[in-house]
């Protein structure tokens, strides 16, 4: 691993964080109904403030977003808490542009457990930070919301992701600020970053690839429906660039029904596809069969 030196700050909070998921089941039983709603409403706005904010817009400016939208990711992606829209940004362009090599953040070459979580527990190899240098990310700090972000995340962090989730259930329908903390925030958290390793891990090494036989991103239906329509990998990371990160249609994609709803809206512009001409092309010339 380049002499990756373990983190032990961060084996021993993701311990202690999955510890707290796994007491916060208990809890479920005794809590109000509203609350674990509550808790599936954050874990949705956490989810679209990675999918649709740093994957969509920001790592692959797949489409554009005016102002109050990007506001509004910005602080999704504050609740998701997994490193501010700028540094999540710049790992995943890395991990394009490097994939499974030690070049990439979660190489899915060194096992399942290294691509979902391990990665975190260890320094960054030494290629990932060498060959990430030479890439291009001042576009991202061109934006004044991911600099406003970058520059207050830790407080918007505990505001979005742990403030907010607990006090609501508390102050409108009375729950306990000790199950709402657990479930809306612990629990919840938990899950999200969960489903998010999931792409890196089980999406790069089980299910299909009618795309692209020659790359190790799977289409795999359980991480999509985890993950609201990012599980469609192969696709994904052979046209990187597509607003949908899947073939419109009838597939289940709720990031891209969010952006084409806000294209409807007004706030969404220039959402980028593949013509179907071109993904039939490939599917034809590298695609494994499977569709």
């Amino acid at each position: 691993g380049g002499g990756q030196a373990i983190v032990w700050r961060n084996v021993v909070l993701m311990g202690l964080l999955h510890l707290g998921a796994v007491y916060a089941l208990s809890l479920v039983p005794r809590a109000h109904i509203l609350t674990l709603l509550w808790a599936y409403f954050c874990f949705l706005m956490t989810a679209l403030g990675v999918t649709a904010g740093a994957h969509r817009l920001w790592s692959h400016r797949s489409y554009k977003a005016k102002l109050p939208l990007r506001i509004f990711l910005a602080a999704a992606n504050s609740m998701a808490f997994q490193n501010d829209i700028y540094e999540w940004s710049r790992d995943h362009r890395v991990h394009h542009k490097y994939s499974e090599t030690d070049a990439d953040p979660h190489n899915a070459r060194r096992g399942f457990f290294f691509s979902h979580i391990g990665w975190l527990f260890v320094r960054k190899h030494r290629d990932v930070i060498e060959k990430g240098r030479k890439l291009d990310f001042t576009d991202l700090l061109d934006d004044p919301v991911v600099r406003f972000q970058r520059k207050y995340y830790k407080s918007s962090v505990v505001l979005m992701c742990f403030v907010i989730p607990t006090v609501v259930p508390w102050y409108l329908w009375g729950e306990s600020l000790w199950n709402a903390y657990f479930l809306a925030s612990i629990l919840r958290y938990t899950i999200s970053l969960n489903v998010t390793w999931l792409v890196n891990s089980a999406a790069h090494m089980y299910g299909n690839r009618p795309y692209d036989k020659n790359i190790n991103p799977r289409q795999n239906t359980l991480v999509t429906l985890g993950a609201i329509g990012e599980g469609f990998h192969n696709y994904h990371h052979t046209f990187p660039f597509d607003y949908s990160a899947s073939e419109l249609g009838l597939k289940f994609n709720p990031t891209t029904w969010f952006i084409d709803f806000m294209f409807w809206l007004g706030l969404v512009t220039d959402r980028k596809q593949a013509p179907k001409e071109m993904i039939q092309a490939r599917k034809e010339r590298t695609g494994d069969g499977s569709a």
